[in-house]
Formats: C-alpha cells, structure tokens, sequence
C-alpha cells in the first residue's frame, strides 16, 4: 500500500470513530426519551363541566366556560411525563376562572423547549400572567421567567426548585412539595430557596408524593403517598388559586 493509501485509510478511522459515537449516543437518547410514564386519563375535548378543552399546536388550552378569563396559567410537565396526566389540575383551575395552558413538550423534555410559553404570551391577551411547572418542568419554568420576569405576575414550583436567581425578579413565587416526596432532591431545593425573592409562599402538602400533582400512576424512587392523587391534586389547585388571589 502506498503512503497516499496509508492516508486514506487513517483519514477513513478518524471519521468512523466518532460517527460510531455519535450513532450510539443518539440510539441512547431514543431509548431514554422512549420510557417514559404515561397518562392514565384520557384528555375529553370540547366544552363539558363548565370548562372548554381545546387542542392547540403544541398545547391543550383548558378555558372557564362561564365567563372570560383576565388571568392565564402555562405549565411545563416534569421530565418525561406524558403532558396529558396533568390534565385533572389544569381542568380545576379552569373550572374556577384560571386559563390553563399545558405545554406538549418535546420528547417529553421541558428542557428541549424552555420558551414554549411565548408561543402562548404571542396569541392571547391576559391581565395576568403566570408560568410554572412540575420537577424539571418547574426548573426550566424558573429559567425561562427569569429572562422574561417584565411579562410576568408569578411562578409556581411544584415539587420543583430554581437554580436561576430570582431575588431581585419582583415576581411572585409559590413552592409546593409534598411531605412524601422521595424524588425531590430536599438538600438542593433548600440550597436553591435563596434564589427566590424574599417572603416567596411555600407549601407543604401532608401526605403528598413527587407523582401526584398529575395521573401518572407511581414514580419510580417516590415515598409511598397517603393521600390520593384526586386530593393532592384538590389542594395543590386550591393553594394556587388562593395565592394568585392574594
């Protein structure tokens, strides 16, 4: 073999090497995003229960069916959660005046679209504004309204925490967990309560778990609940509902 040959076929390696890589890590990624934990509630579309539910392009929009609402609510779902399971949350805030609109995530990964709620802010108009989300979604919630704080009236973390400094952001915060949380990382969400702004509402949920806030069955590392999802659920609308009014 010639030198010209000898080039040829170290040049070939090289380029193998890491195409080998690349193709394993995005066979890694599909197997990853590919288990995920889904809905056990099956999303009814058009106006019953004095709510309407309406499918937008990336969204679910879940709207008061009585009256107009001067105040709107977008919600990232937690890292690979079927957007659907929180239905049951979005559509008790509906029925008491909140429009809700629960973002569809990439791939089940708030992460992969962080400003999904300009989407909303560019074709509604509201008096009111709030963004929040639940685990990851609640982070990558705290991030994106750390860029857009001016557009905004509230954050709402459930079992969620920001590692973006907020302290100064002038935006209402309103932390939930629940006492039987075994996914939240308690040491980093203590640590991370300085990124909030002083006097920020935090709630403790008695008896409630990581998974609860959506109808996704159990969580794989979550403490053993003693409340029903129906009842976290209830409680966690009714704390939202109650600061967004304060």
């Amino acid at each position: 073999m010639g030198k010209e040959g000898k080039t040829m076929k170290k040049w070939k390696k090289r380029l193998l090497i890491p195409g080998i890589v690349l193709a394993g890590a995005a066979v890694a990624f599909i197997i990853y995003v590919s288990d995920y934990y889904h809905s056990e509630v099956v999303v009814s579309y058009g106006e019953r229960d004095g709510i309407q539910v309406q499918a937008g392009e990336n969204y679910i929009e879940f709207l008061p069916g009585e009256k107009e609402a001067d105040t709107a609510f977008v919600f990232y779902p937690g890292a690979k959660v079927e957007y659907t399971s929180y239905a049951p949350l979005m559509e008790r805030l509906a029925g008491e005046g909140i429009a809700c609109y629960l973002m569809h995530m990439p791939c089940n990964l708030a992460v992969l679209d962080m400003n999904s709620a300009d989407e909303i802010r560019r074709e509604y108009d509201y008096d009111n504004w709030y963004v929040g989300g639940h685990s990851l979604g609640g982070a990558m919630a705290a991030a994106y309204v750390s860029k857009n704080a001016e557009d905004y009236d509230g954050l709402v973390l459930l079992g969620a925490y920001s590692t973006k400094d907020l302290s100064d952001s002038g935006l209402k915060v309103l932390s939930i967990y629940g006492s039987e949380d075994g996914v939240l990382n308690r040491e980093k969400y203590e640590e991370d309560k300085d990124n909030l702004p002083a006097g920020f509402s935090e709630l403790e949920i008695p008896g409630g778990n990581h998974a609860y806030y959506g109808a996704y069955g159990e969580q794989k590392g979550d403490g053993h609940a003693r409340i029903t999802p129906e009842e976290q659920q209830e409680e966690t609308a009714g704390e939202i509902l109650d600061w967004m009014e304060e």
